[in-house]
């Protein structure tokens, strides 16, 4: 199974919780022979499932928006970041130079490319900028790509 992952960046500590425990429920839903995880890696919810994924057994892949995508992140999370892509066991590039919301964007449409499924940690609600979680969760619908929402009760987002 081929899973790819997309979700809202920046969660208060309670909903990361709530968040991180509904992912290894769905990552257990999945044997880890043949368990391949896709992932941008970005700071929460990329992060938190590529290293489930790896803790399970499966293999980790990894899509890079951008040349400058790791510039981009928070410096505090440039670390665990940098010990995830040595895990991948192949690497993604769009070939865009800049991290900015079209390279986010084109990033994720080579993510939900290559998934049988995108989990979506999500609100439900619009984009708040082109590229977030909402115009994922609708590029995988349009191309067929099955989406499986997680947004844990009790969940909030700033």
């Amino acid at each position: 199974m081929r899973l790819g992952i997309t979700g809202h960046r920046g969660l208060p500590p309670e909903t990361e919780r709530l968040v991180r425990a509904a992912l290894r429920e769905e990552i257990k839903r999945h044997p880890p022979e043949g368990l391949v995880g896709f992932s941008c890696i970005a700071d929460g919810p990329d992060t938190w499932f590529a290293e489930l994924v790896l803790e399970a057994g499966g293999r980790l892949e990894v899509v890079v928006p951008a040349e400058k995508y790791r510039e981009g992140l928070p410096e505090e999370h440039h670390q665990t970041y940098d010990r995830l892509i040595q895990h991948a066991a192949d690497v993604h590039h769009t070939g865009i130079v800049e991290s900015d919301s079209q390279a986010h964007m084109a990033g994720s449409e080579i993510l939900v490319g290559v998934v049988d499924e995108l989990v979506a940690v999500w609100d439900g609600q619009p984009a708040r900028g082109y590229g977030g979680t909402a115009d994922v969760v609708a590029y995988a619908e349009r191309t067929g790509v099955r989406s499986r929402v997680i947004w844990p009760e009790g969940a909030t987002r700033d």
